[in-house]
């Protein structure tokens, strides 16, 4: 094993010993087996490389303040998966194999998990894919799911300093009865194009408005959108067109757990002066505070960086997935 510094991990792929990898052909998913070589062996005319047939996730996994090592929701992970595998007329895996397939491959990666205090994770990316070869267009007969594991550190340096964010008003992530809350490759295939060019301006962040009108807040282009009003109230978007983030999902019964009004509802750009903290949620990021969001020639600034609600919910989140507070609602899942 290569030699990590574990207090310079960032958002990158680090090689591990191995992933874990199943074959579905002729509709029945094989037991699986761990992988050592970092490359699939796929025909050139697989139905994923033509025409888009895959899904992924995210998840981490942390070690303890007790040393043990503890999982994060990953039930929830294989329920969203499979959900997109349905969409996109795959051959979906049961939760039990999914759950069994997180196990085998921590434990086969175990020295590269980041050691408890270092601000490090082991992340795993499930991945399932059509790799059957189709020329024409139809759900592929054979499928790849795989698991890779890889130690990381935060996704934006910033940290909880916070990002600036650019909307953009020819830009669309999703249409409205679209693929949008389901999280298909093509679907950030779309943002490259919006994210090369706010980097290039200087934003690390592109905030996406619904498509039909760029009247309401939908999502960020690997996060969601979460506000808190002026009267400390955590408001996040209601809209078909956006991932259900499983860290949204738990801010959201967090919030309401220790007395902070929590609501989904659709949520005008009209209502942005009524903000006074701005935060982007998800695996990687966990939040990050947005501190400034652009629109055309207008900026709207906020005190997230040092926001109560946001530092409040974020020390919550964190300190039970790390094992420093009780879990009341049974989220981490142990891993022997």
């Amino acid at each position: 094993m290569k030699s990590i510094e574990w207090s310079k991990l960032g958002f990158e792929y680090i090689p591990t010993a191995c992933h874990i990898e199943y074959k579905n052909i002729n509709g029945k998913w094989d037991r699986g087996r761990l992988v050592k070589d970092p490359y699939i062996s796929l025909s050139i005319a697989a139905e994923c490389l033509h025409y888009g047939q895959a899904a992924f996730e995210g998840l981490k996994v942390y070690r303890c303040q007790d040393g043990k090592v503890r999982v994060f929701r990953d039930i929830e992970n294989a329920k969203r998966m499979i959900s997109s595998a349905n969409y996109a007329c795959m051959t979906p895996f049961t939760e039990e194999m999914f759950v069994d397939a997180v196990n085998k491959v921590v434990t086969a990666n175990i020295d590269y998990l980041p050691p408890y205090g270092t601000g490090g994770s082991l992340y795993l990316r499930p991945l399932i894919i059509g790799s059957g070869p189709k020329i024409g267009i139809a759900p592929s007969d054979e499928y790849i799911f795989l698991i890779l594991a890889t130690p990381v550190g935060p996704y934006y340096k910033e940290g909880l300093k916070g990002v600036n964010a650019l909307i953009f008003e020819d830009y669309d992530r999703a249409a409205p009865y679209g693929a949008g809350r389901y999280k298909l490759a093509g679907n950030y295939a779309a943002s490259l194009k919006a994210a090369k060019i706010a980097k290039e301006k200087g934003y690390p962040v592109v905030l996406y408005l619904d498509s039909k009108e760029h009247k309401y807040f939908d999502e960020f282009t690997s996060s969601n959108f979460f506000a808190v009003t002026n009267t400390g109230e955590y408001i996040t978007p209601e809209s078909k067109s956006i991932l259900p983030s499983i860290t949204n999902m738990s801010l959201i019964d967090l919030a309401n757990h220790i007395g902070i009004k929590a609501t989904r509802r659709s949520i005008e750009f009209n209502e942005i002066d009524n903000f006074s903290e701005v935060g982007a949620c998800g695996t990687a990021v966990v939040i990050t505070p947005i501190n400034k969001i652009t629109r055309e020639d207008k900026s709207y600034h906020f005190n997230s960086e040092k926001g109560p609600v946001i530092q409040k919910l974020y020390n919550a989140l964190v300190n039970i997935q790390l094992g420093r507070a009780p879990d009341p609602f049974g989220w981490m899942r142990l891993i022997e």
